[in-house]
């Protein structure tokens, strides 16, 4: 008779860069994509890899052993050592837009190796987890807070290791996503910046990636948020692929609201005050999605499919 165990993987969206942080901060926010994972042993198993996708990809995702997920999985085994079961079987009910800025990627991946591990590799640390998630995403800043929760800075080693600092920002910041109707690919986004950039733009980037840190950590403060989340070296090189985007986030900073470029974009994450609120769908306009979010702090978990 053949074995089978499943679990269930949440896995948060996140928000990479957050203006001045390019390539090492990130923000986990409270919209999920849930993954069921069930994987077969033994005599009689069913073999090979099926998926099912609800919401967002469902038509568009391959369902078989080309989807990201399971690539990551096969990726974890591999890492570990451990033969790939007879039969593989996912369930997706996926809420991060895909190609928007908010992490889906990251999320697909993340969720693949902790579903390998939790089933078949236990004896992967988190360390491992992490370094692998980051090997194949490329860079450690949308991994580490879909992983972590929280604000996270990330960085990686003169060895090439990625490294994690996890902080709980204050709980009166309230980012909102504005997420456009149109996808976009990080490599188009990120092969439109420089090779070089000025030194007096790396310089202030810097310092506001420093005090962007000091005010999410503090209370809201808006004309401190307001000037922390500038950015010189990645958001206004990317307004070729998308200059609404860019457009809306200058229009928010004209009228006082903290916003930035969610990741490689084209979403737009902006951090409201209880006077913002009541503004921000009056410079918005349509046809722009206005998603109010949280700050996600626990990061990525698994549990078994009867845990509600």
């Amino acid at each position: 008779m053949p074995e089978s165990t499943t679990v269930v993987v949440r896995v948060p969206a996140t928000s990479a860069n957050l203006g001045p942080g390019f390539d090492s901060l990130g923000l986990a926010l409270t919209l999920f994509d849930d993954v069921e994972v069930t994987v077969t042993r033994g005599d009689g198993a069913v073999p090979g890899v099926a998926v099912q996708v609800e919401g967002e990809g469902a038509g568009d995702l391959d369902l078989g052993e080309g989807h990201l997920i399971v690539r990551a999985m096969f990726a974890a085994l591999a890492r570990a050592g451990v033969e790939r079961p007879a039969g593989i079987r996912l369930k997706c009910v996926n809420r991060i837009p895909h190609a928007r800025g908010l992490g889906s990627s990251s999320a697909a991946i993340c969720a693949g190796i902790l579903a390998a591990r939790a089933l078949c590799a236990p004896e992967m640390t988190d360390d491992e987890v992490f370094a692998l998630a980051t090997e194949m995403e490329g860079h450690p800043d949308n991994v580490a807070p879909c992983l972590y929760g929280g604000l996270t800075i990330a960085w990686t080693d003169p060895s090439g290791v990625p490294h994690v600092e996890k902080l709980i920002p204050h709980a009166g910041h309230r980012p909102v996503a504005i997420i456009p109707a149109e996808r976009l690919s990080t490599e188009v986004a990120r092969g439109l910046l420089p090779a070089e950039v000025p030194h007096a733009d790396a310089a202030a980037n810097a310092g506001r990636a420093a005090l962007l840190i000091a005010a999410l950590m503090q209370g809201p403060k808006t004309d401190l948020l307001l000037a922390a989340t500038e950015d010189r070296l990645h958001q206004d090189y990317r307004a070729p692929a998308m200059p609404d985007t860019l457009d809306l986030v200058k229009r928010l900073r004209a009228v006082g609201i903290p916003a930035v470029v969610s990741g490689a974009g084209p979403t737009v994450l902006a951090f409201l005050s209880a006077k913002s609120q009541d503004l921000i769908a009056s410079v918005v306009g349509t046809p722009w999605h206005i998603q109010p979010l949280d700050v996600e702090t626990t990061g990525s978990h698994v549990r078994s499919p009867e845990t509600r």
